[in-house]
């Protein structure tokens, strides 16, 4: 079985730890109140005290943070070991020696891993599952955690057809060059848009709106435009679905659509949240780690 490290130096997987690693250097107070919000905003609650929660690829642990900040006893693991030291570095600093946020390694493609840690109410995972290189097995498999009545909140890039396929070309190739390369690559893909942006705040005779939509980025979830981009660029492996095939797999598993954010046919991530619903123990059975055909 190949590691991360392994799939790492084949070019088939992105640093993802890495790239947390270099945004932990510009998250502040600031950063933090603002996923705070988002996360209360996005659960419709101001408090997740007596609530647990899963964070399933946890990243830079910004998002169990924030859950703890609010109160929720939090788990959380990524399969990259850079992206749980970053996660620990922020229990570190904000929660040290905190037994209610625990943080460990492991995978969503790892079914008895999963069975293992028992059910949360709720299980979060953004922009995670499809990069596991085999989504709807991770969807299967995160079911089990889901505990009656719980919610599952998770983004799934949207299916573009052949501009998904080019992108995900792109990242692959992304992955395959060498670090020195990387940089100067992702500035180079990035460059045509930002100088379109930055043309039309001219034309408008507005040039300080473009350097407000860079600084004004981390109001959204309190995330880094540029760690974003990288993130984006260089996130495989990669696979997308329409929101109908989300729904329609998760509806099928016993769970009910409570929000839906997309991003109307375009590039990115829908976002849904989901609600357990009361069932029989054989219905709970049936759930665990089954994938539709």
């Amino acid at each position: 079985m190949t590691s991360n490290s392994d799939e790492i130096a084949q070019g088939e997987r992105f640093e993802f730890g890495n790239n947390w690693r270099n945004f932990l250097s510009v998250l502040d107070d600031k950063r933090i109140e603002l996923a705070v919000q988002s996360l209360q905003k996005a659960l419709g609650r101001d408090s997740l005290a007596s609530v647990r929660m899963l964070d399933a690829g946890c990243g830079s642990g910004l998002f169990s943070l924030a859950a703890r900040r609010l109160g929720a006893t939090v788990h959380s693991f990524d399969y990259d070991p850079q992206s749980v030291a970053c996660a620990r570095e922020l229990r570190q600093r904000y929660f040290p020696n905190d037994p209610d946020w625990q943080i460990e390694a492991g995978s969503v493609l790892d079914e008895a891993y999963l069975g293992g840690l028992g059910q949360f109410d709720i299980v979060y995972s953004w922009g995670v599952l499809h990069h596991t290189g085999s989504m709807y097995r991770a969807f299967g498999n995160v079911l089990q955690c889901v505990a009656e009545n719980g919610r599952l909140f998770i983004s799934i890039y949207n299916d573009q057809g052949g501009e998904s396929r080019r992108w995900r070309a792109i990242k692959k190739f992304y992955c395959g060059l060498p670090s020195m390369l990387r940089l100067p690559f992702a500035a180079a893909v990035m460059a045509p848009k930002e100088i379109i942006s930055f043309v039309g705040c001219l034309l408008t005779l507005r040039p300080g709106r473009y350097w407000e939509r860079w600084h004004s980025y981390g109001r959204q979830r309190g995330m880094s435009r540029w760690h974003d981009h990288v993130d984006w660029l260089g996130g495989y492996p990669f696979e997308v679905a329409r929101p109908e095939e989300v729904i329609h797999f998760f509806q099928n598993h016993q769970l009910r659509l409570t929000h839906l954010k997309t991003v109307g046919g375009g590039l990115g991530c829908n976002e849904f949240i989901f609600q357990s619903e009361p069932a029989s123990a054989a219905m709970t059975s049936d759930r665990r780690g089954r994938v539709a055909a």
